[in-house]
């Protein structure tokens, strides 16, 4: 069950536990269940958050109209196209040439006008900033939709912390001893920090991600805001090639582990969720659920000592580029791999 957020896009998702359909879980299991969201994944929130605070901000400076602009063939463009929908304004989104097919039917099924250019994200979003968004007119406001790096859109995102603690959705806040979350640019970590933060809560983050994609190793190993100098990733949603400076700061002030494990372990977390719960998710959250299925070691390492009553939290965030079809996809790429 959802319950819609006033004036907002996104909805309230469930806390759901788990533990009792899982095989050995070191620990108590909660779900919070940002697949849910209208758009498919926990993007809505944040880009949600931030298109209402750009609308009043355009009111205020009195311009005639909002346009929302993305290059996402993913998950964030479709939660700008979704969020543009609910406030009835305009939404353009530039796919590079590699976007699939149901992508773009899913975005113009929410009314956004697709434009097809570059060989890659990189080229498309450059087409985005400086040629479709220069042709707007004064009165207008363009609202870019970034797909991790704001401000507003991690406000946005930390309303998932204000849920689980607000609404009275854990049995006990005591017993809580981490939340685990995948990443590819930080953005979903910078809420749950900053949503943790202002709650007044030191509970540690695990971060996962993959092996063809550890832009957040990089970035703690070099000490140094980094550049990936190539992304080879099945769980595309975690390919960023550059972590959030925000999220390298975060780690420096906030209790957090970093998992790694293979782009096969999220697929198989993907395919893991789906046989035993029936939810259909992306690799990218694949990543995030292996930790309760073939990856144990990774919650038994970075949280010491766990107890039968302690509690982790995994943030089920969603994905809407997989069916049932990819998903017996990847049962074949496992299959094939060993």
């Amino acid at each position: 069950m959802t319950t819609a957020t006033t004036n907002l896009p996104s909805v309230k998702t469930t806390l759901v536990e788990v533990t009792d359909k899982l095989s050995n879980p070191p620990c108590r299991i909660f779900f919070k269940n940002e697949y849910l969201q209208p758009s498919g994944s926990f993007k809505l929130r944040g880009i949600g958050y931030m298109l209402q605070k750009k609308i009043e901000e355009a009111k205020k400076l009195g311009k005639s109209k909002v346009i929302v602009f993305s290059s996402s063939g993913g998950n964030a463009g479709l939660a700008a196209a979704y969020a543009a929908k609910y406030y009835n304004v305009e939404c353009t989104v530039v796919l590079p040439k590699t976007s699939t097919d149901i992508v773009i039917e899913k975005l113009k099924k929410l009314g956004a006008n697709v434009i097809v250019h570059g060989d890659h994200w990189g080229e498309a979003d450059k087409y985005l900033t400086e040629v479709v968004m220069k042709s707007i007119n004064e009165d207008e406001l363009p609202v870019y939709c970034h797909p991790f790096e704001h401000e507003l859109i991690w406000k946005g995102h930390s309303k998932i912390i204000d849920e689980i603690i607000e609404e009275g959705q854990l049995p006990n806040l005591n017993n809580v001893k981490g939340i685990v979350c995948s990443a590819g640019g930080g953005g979903l970590y910078n809420g749950i920090v900053e949503g943790l933060k202002n709650q007044k809560q030191d509970i540690p983050v695990l971060v996962i991600e993959t092996e063809q994609a550890p832009t957040f190793h990089e970035t703690v190993k070099q000490d140094k805001s980094i550049t990936l100098s190539s992304i080879k990733t099945l769980a595309s949603s975690l390919g960023s090639p550059y972590l959030s400076p925000k999220a390298f700061e975060n780690y420096k002030n906030h209790p957090t582990k970093l998992g790694l494990i293979d782009d096969l372990d999220a697929l198989k977390g993907s395919i893991d969720l789906y046989d035993k719960f029936g939810i259909i998710t992306e690799p990218a959250c694949g990543a995030s659920v292996s930790t309760i299925f073939d990856k144990q070691e990774l919650l038994i390492e970075n949280f010491k000592n766990l107890q039968k009553d302690d509690i982790i939290i995994i943030i089920v965030c969603g994905g809407s580029s997989a069916n049932e079809e990819t998903l017996e996809f990847y049962r074949k790429l496992i299959k094939d791999s060993k």
